[in-house]
């Protein structure tokens, strides 16, 4: 499982590891053990969220762990609907606090719209300011690194044009089946690490039979498909899972895809979520 010692280096030289464990919709009560668990099994990046609700349980996880603070990467984001200066920092203070760690590695402004009106109104603005709280506390050295989650290119523009530090990361809804390939594009012109969350499509694509065939033919799981797909982007992906096993497994991606392979699950359409459908699941809490 050598995927789990490499890394890739961010723009402000900081490295992060290039497989991430993602903590979505796992309680904050059942945090601590998987963060713990995939620590043990070789983990070095965990991802959480204001959002997520378990920003405690995840950091308990870090502390409890056996592996020094430093080798660690955690990162977590800044709730979509904070769209202010002041709210913003003080956020960032409450998560700094929840998860009790010393410092935050990376830390994202969650989307560039609240979740109830996502895709909608025009925050540039709210935006900017809360971007500005990021830079203040990066350049504090509270937080090694900065980025957004959810940003399309003019959001984008928006931070890279008015900001003082440009995002290190764009964390983004990237699988086999949903490829942005001018995002993709955009972002390394500008050094701009993307991170790929939900690579296997919130779980939908195990019922794929394209993605199915082409994972046979690598005698590899689905899973392991859609992981080594994302890599092999150059992006950073953050599978989602509390079962050890499923860590060991999605850890388990030293092959490699055919560039005719690859070409084929870029050209793929598979955005049927199924109980996920309305994304984004955020919408109205």
């Amino acid at each position: 499982m050598s995927t789990l010692n490499e890394t890739y280096t961010l723009s402000n030289a900081v490295e992060i590891p290039k497989l991430g464990l993602g903590t979505w919709f796992i309680d904050d009560d059942k945090a601590a053990d998987a963060v713990h668990a995939a620590v043990g099994i070789g983990y070095r990046n965990i991802d959480t969220a204001q959002a997520y609700g378990n920003e405690r349980g995840v950091g308990e996880g870090i502390r409890t762990s056996d592996v020094a603070r430093e080798d660690l990467f955690v990162s977590t984001k800044l709730a979509a609907e904070i769209k202010d200066h002041d709210t913003a920092a003080a956020a960032i203070d409450e998560s700094l606090a929840k998860l009790d760690i010393g410092y935050i590695d990376l830390m994202l402004i969650h989307a560039p719209q609240p979740w109830d009106d996502f895709r909608g109104g025009d925050y540039a603005e709210g935006n900017l300011q809360a971007w500005r709280a990021l830079e203040d506390a990066h350049k504090a050295g509270r937080i090694r690194a900065i980025g957004v989650s959810n940003f399309l290119r003019p959001d984008l523009e928006n931070i890279l044009a008015n900001g003082t530090v440009a995002p290190h990361v764009n964390q983004v809804l990237l699988h086999a089946g949903n490829t942005p390939v001018e995002l993709l594009d955009f972002c390394e012109e500008r050094n701009i690490l993307v991170q790929a969350y939900s690579p296997i499509a919130h779980g939908t694509l195990l019922d794929s039979r394209q993605i199915k065939t082409i994972a046979e033919k690598y005698q590899v799981s689905v899973p392991q498909l859609c992981i080594r797909y994302t890599l092999q982007l150059g992006t950073q992906p953050l599978p989602k899972t509390a079962n050890p096993a499923h860590m060991r497994s999605n850890a388990d991606v030293d092959f490699e895809i055919s560039e005719d392979d690859m070409a084929t699950l870029g050209t793929l359409d598979e955005r049927d979520y199924g109980e996920h459908a309305a994304f984004p699941v955020y919408s109205g809490k």
